[in-house]
């Protein structure tokens, strides 16, 4: 269980970085519980070019100026008052980029993921999405910032690895505001074949 280095995140290419983050897994030790799970979808998210991104245009606000920080650590801001939605900075200060992660499978404390969703059984229902995701592992608007080579929250690389025929590419959810940028293929998710056989494996 091989932590992601800083170098991981600070490349340039905000797309390719979003990719190559399915099958490494996200870890949280909040409240004293180790949960985590293993990234099956991802947003690419192209800084000040792109018009799906917070900051479109250089633009700068409190909530997205970790943006501009120094690629490897958290943005986690509040959808619709009520979701915590977790993204990765990548790239170099003033650069921001981002990446999404949309939804996990949970791999280690699933009773503790569990509770934090009340649920009773695994299903898509705990960490399938970007909000429930975060509530799963415990992820907070509060964290934003936090660095992922910190204590609370990282990423783990375990040797899971993905062909390009394993992963469906498509256009980002929710972005139609961004004209011809919500047509980007900025969008990676495990098909839902593979996803089906790691639920197997894992859970039977």
């Amino acid at each position: 269980m091989k932590k992601i280095s800083n170098d991981f995140y600070l490349r340039k290419d905000v797309v390719k970085i979003s990719r190559e983050l399915i099958g490494k897994f996200l870890v949280t030790n909040i409240n004293s519980r180790r949960t985590s799970g293993m990234i099956i979808e991802t947003e690419a998210y192209n800084g000040a070019v792109d018009k799906a991104s917070h900051a479109f245009n250089f633009r700068r606000t409190k909530r997205n100026e970790v943006m501009y920080g120094k690629g490897g650590i958290s943005y986690v801001y509040l959808c619709y008052g009520i979701h915590h939605l977790f993204n990765i900075v990548t790239n170099n200060e003033e650069i921001p980029h981002a990446v999404l992660v949309r939804a996990v499978l949970p791999k280690d404390d699933i009773d503790t993921m569990l509770k934090r969703r009340k649920q009773k059984s695994i299903t898509k229902k705990i960490s399938d999405g970007p909000g429930t995701l975060s509530e799963a592992l415990g992820i907070k608007t509060l964290h934003s910032g936090e660095p992922l080579s910190g204590k609370l929250i990282w990423l783990e690389d375990r040797g899971k690895s993905f062909k390009d025929n394993e992963i469906s590419v498509g256009p980002r959810i929710g972005v139609d505001y961004a004209g011809e940028d919500a047509k980007l293929p900025y969008r990676f998710r495990l098909k839902e074949n593979v996803i089906n056989k790691i639920r197997d494996e894992w859970y039977a």
